[in-house]
């Protein structure tokens, strides 16, 4: 029953966009309750789904729109954890947001947009094809530079607006160069399709793959990867993330949990087919992600704007995520449930985050963590829910990050030990700093004397009930559902009879026996363990080690931060002039090669060479015809005299000259 509105899932929201559009300005609070009651329809929708389907059906629906291009909808478990839980987020965050946005004159433009960026995602999310994601893809990015720009006044929301869509245009540019040439590859094999099939839906896409030339897949894939990239904010497209901090903390919330940038990991989850058969596609993917772990993880260590630090955490463990899909090279299909399981555990966990620091902005009136401590004196609510989110991104036992972003270390033992050992390295550096960061932040918020004074009050219950609810989820979520989730996933690709044994032999990988399965057949985890060690033949102080990770990170973070343990002065730890604390503050000095090297070097010289271009060969190549016409007229004017006897004589000598001519050619024959 439920199946047969799935089109309300996105119908809903789009409908409060347009009351909060049209109406809001007449509506209490600018219609977010209308926000908040259409996602939680959403909600309502895709659960009623998940009752009816799980855990073996699916749900496609397809209807023609014009020439040979269906729309339709694809709902399987890859899709359906994704409804899920991007509508529950955000209907969160559209809760906290009544109360957060209170107050603000623009209240009803931000939850119109907010209404528009929540359909676009659950759009792109149970759209049956490639081109249909990608026209969501696209109305994600326009939703989320109206609202990283929401304050467009201040020129600095503004700046972040445009450099979040034109960095992102990037990717989206070589997304759409992958999809162009998976096209013309799928119409080049004259494929006898069945009615209500297209070429770039999913399914098809899936049956077809092995009918592509290898080299041909590769570059597709490279080119989705781009899109990715540009979308989760992995290095070299991850500028725009940082500073996406500039709209409302729920915008960031939405952007950096649910949203925007979830969707290029979903995108490279749903092509991992196309990934795994793609020579050395999985392995550039493995590479962006764990190199942009780490990456971000030194930079979250040095941030001082409390929405940066976890601006730079969801770059790193999109990284994690993106890592774990690419360590399917060598533990095949499964790598997909692990890291949809982190991506789905994140959400929780950052949202969380984020809109507990907007609760602490929202009290303390700064970002700057250095002007805050001692706030959980008067916050406490605030800072036991943060508290949790901080426990569960470090990887603390127990808490989902443990049961999520560390099985993701755990597959990438198992890529190290049959392709490559950097990845994993990398990923328990990032893991070590992802745990001193998150409670650098957490001691230097809620702990220590007051640094400045302040609004000493807890948040409302409008924004205290979003975080309770989140916290109970970033404390069992894992724990609770690990084993369902895996096995869940696992049969995604079951539905369309996806061979990996067959993709295997054309993207190289050698799968180790237990993971050869095409289902990916994860072990369930044992409580407190992270898979089958038996099964896995992973030694007992590899599995123990992220539990090492997070203590030993928090211990580190309070010795510098907590009063009680402190026993280092950070701002004595290096010196002023130490390069290496530099070099962290300034970002690896991003902004400057951007804006001094690229700027200045690149885009100028470009844009000199195109004007050299303009005026020596468009406007060189128009002047010279012009000039040739009007010396050329200047020849011809003179036979206009202005006598009538030159005039007389040039049409005799004219008349002479044809009758000459006919002469002639009667002579030889022609006329």
């Amino acid at each position: 029953m439920y199946a047969d509105y799935a089109y309300l899932i996105v119908a809903l929201p789009v409908l409060a966009f347009l009351l909060c559009l049209f109406l809001g300005w007449n509506l209490p609070r600018g219609g977010g309750f209308i926000t908040v009651l259409a996602t939680l329809g959403a909600f309502i929708v895709s659960l009623g789904i998940f009752t009816e389907t799980y855990p073996h059906e699916i749900v496609h629906q397809s209807m023609h729109w014009f020439a040979n291009f269906n729309v339709g909808i694809l709902i399987d478990p890859l899709a359906l954890v994704m409804l899920l839980m991007v509508s529950f987020v955000v209907t969160l965050i559209h809760i906290y947001g009544n109360g957060y946005m209170n107050g603000d004159p623009g209240a009803a433009r931000y939850f119109a947009e907010a209404a528009l960026f929540s359909a676009s995602m659950l759009g792109l999310v149970y759209a049956d094809n490639l081109l249909q994601l990608f026209i969501f893809w696209e109305l994600v990015g326009l939703c989320s530079y109206l609202l990283i720009g929401f304050w467009y006044r201040k020129p600095s929301a503004a700046a972040a607006a445009k450099k979040a869509f034109l960095t992102t245009r990037v990717g989206d540019v070589l997304f759409l160069a992958g999809i162009i040439l998976l096209y013309n590859n799928l119409a080049a094999l004259n494929l006898d399709l069945k009615a209500g099939e297209y070429l770039l839906q999913f399914p098809v896409i899936y049956a077809h793959i092995t009918q592509i030339p290898a080299d041909q897949l590769t570059l597709i894939a490279l080119g989705l990867l781009g899109g990715a990239v540009g979308k989760s904010g992995q290095f070299p497209l991850h500028v725009w993330l940082p500073d996406a901090m500039e709209g409302p903390t729920t915008v960031s919330a939405m952007i950096h949990a649910a949203t925007m940038v979830t969707a290029g990991v979903y995108l490279v989850a749903r092509m991992f087919p196309l990934f795994y058969a793609a020579p050395y596609g999985l392995t550039a993917v493995a590479a962006v992600g764990a190199f942009t772990a780490l990456f971000a993880a030194t930079m979250g260590l040095t941030a001082f704007d409390i929405k940066r630090v976890l601006a730079f955490s969801t770059v790193s463990q999109l990284g994690f995520m993106m890592a774990g899909l690419g360590a399917g090279a060598a533990v095949g299909a499964m790598a997909v449930g692990v890291s949809m399981f982190h991506l789905i555990g994140h959400s929780f966990f950052k949202a969380l985050l984020f809109l507990c620091a907007g609760s602490v902005i929202h009290a303390v009136n700064t970002n700057d963590l250095r002007e805050m401590g001692g706030v959980g004196k008067y916050m406490k609510w605030t800072m036991y829910t943060m508290l949790i989110g901080s426990l569960s991104l470090a990887g603390f036992p127990l808490f989902t990050g443990f049961f999520t972003k560390d099985e993701i270390i755990l597959i990438a033992y198992e890529y190290g030990t049959a392709i490559n050992f950097l990845p994993y390295i990398f990923l328990v550096v990032a893991a070590i700093l992802t745990a001193i960061y998150t409670f650098r932040m957490w001691f230097s918020v809620f702990t220590g004397k007051e640094r400045s004074n302040y609004g000493k009050h807890e948040s409302p219950w409008v924004m205290l009930g979003p975080l309770v609810i989140l916290a109970v989820f970033a404390f069992g979520f894992g724990v609770a559902t690990q084993s369902n989730f895996y096995s869940y996933l696992d049969s995604n690709f079951e539905h369309y009879d996806v061979d990996f044994a067959e993709l295997s032999a054309i993207g190289g990988h050698a799968l180790e026996e237990e993971h050869a399965a095409a289902e990916g057949e994860h072990a369930p985890a044992a409580e407190g363990e992270h898979g089958a060690e038996e099964e896995h033949s992973i030694p007992w102080y590899i599995h123990n080690l992220p539990i090492l990770i997070a203590i030993g990170g928090i211990l580190i973070a309070g010795l510098f931060y907590w009063d009680k343990i402190k026993k280092f002065d950070p701002s004595q730890a290096t010196g002023d002039n130490d390069p290496l604390r530099r070099t962290l503050l300034k970002g690896y000095y991003q902004h400057e090669i951007l804006t001094g090297w690229f700027a200045e070097t690149v885009v100028y010289g470009t844009a000199l060479i195109c004007n050299m271009i303009d005026i020596k060969l468009v406007d060189g190549w128009l002047n010279w015809l012009s000039a040739w016409v009007m010396g050329f007229a200047q020849h011809v004017r003179k036979v206009q005299t202005g006598v009538v006897q030159n005039y007389v004589t040039a049409l005799v000598l004219g008349v002479v000259v044809l009758v000459v001519v006919i002469t002639l050619a009667m002579e030889v024959g022609l006329v």
